[in-house]
């Protein structure tokens, strides 16, 4: 399926992490370029990107950067990468957007963490980009439910209201959805967040509290490719049923 027009040109991408989790196969290389079904983790993302209209990716470096930059430089293929460099500092997730903030332009933006794979039986982005709204919405996410998921063991990130409103799972024992580490929102939005390094997640909490956080449910199957068994698992599910448009 193509993008609708609507949808962002620009994107974050999100892959200065140490990849802790995913040692040894961390040891010699960034994570982004642990390999997955032949190609490395972040040309799985950048190619998704570049289907859904993007144009331009910011990619944030720390971890082999040198190496992760030599990758990027010869791709050969969309999207258009600038770097935002964090090799003397990692500043996690809201660190980043806010330090790649001039980097990314006035327009809203995807955000995409670098271990997230997923057969797409619909239009994930596409569904995504028509859901976003700039005057209701300070971020949408996009979600999956728990059950099928690959490398996913917590209990649940969030409940989902009819028109698409998000609500943390608090005290609940378990929520049905999870956050899959791709949603839009501004570029400047986690500018008011303090210097140094941060997560965003303390930003969602008070824009869902503000009832501005939202979100859309993937119809596929997630895989978070955060450990080297989740690779593993992984690459036999695309053995039997690759990504898809």
């Amino acid at each position: 399926m193509t993008a609708p027009t609507t949808a962002p040109t620009t994107a974050m991408v999100l892959a200065a992490g140490l990849g802790t989790r995913m040692r040894p196969l961390t040891n010699d290389r960034p994570k982004a370029l642990v390999e997955l079904a032949g190609q490395s983790l972040i040309d799985h993302v950048l190619d998704r990107l570049a289907h859904a209209g993007v144009d331009r990716a910011v990619v944030n470096v720390h971890w082999f950067a040198d190496r992760l930059e030599s990758h990027l430089a010869a791709r050969g293929r969309g999207p258009a990468i600038a770097i935002s460099d964090e090799r003397a500092e990692l500043l996690e997730t809201g660190g980043g957007l806010k330090k790649a903030a001039p980097l990314l332009g006035p327009d809203p933006v995807f955000v995409a963490n670098i271990d997230s794979v997923w057969t797409d039986r619909g239009d994930a982005l596409g569904d995504l980009a028509r859901l976003w709204d700039s005057e209701r919405m300070d971020a949408v996410l996009l979600l999956t439910r728990r059950e099928g998921s690959i490398g996913f063991e917590g209990g649940g990130d969030f409940f989902l209201a009819d028109d698409g409103r998000l609500t943390f799972r608090g005290d609940a024992a378990e929520a049905p959805f999870a956050y899959m580490g791709v949603h839009i929102t501004r570029p400047d939005y986690a500018d008011g967040g303090p210097e140094g390094p941060f997560s965003l997640s303390p930003l969602w909490r008070a824009s869902a509290a503000a009832g501005r956080l939202y979100g859309c449910v993937l119809d596929g199957d997630w895989m978070h490719v955060g450990d080297p068994q989740a690779r593993d698992a992984a690459e036999a599910k695309l053995a039997t049923e690759p990504p898809g448009a």
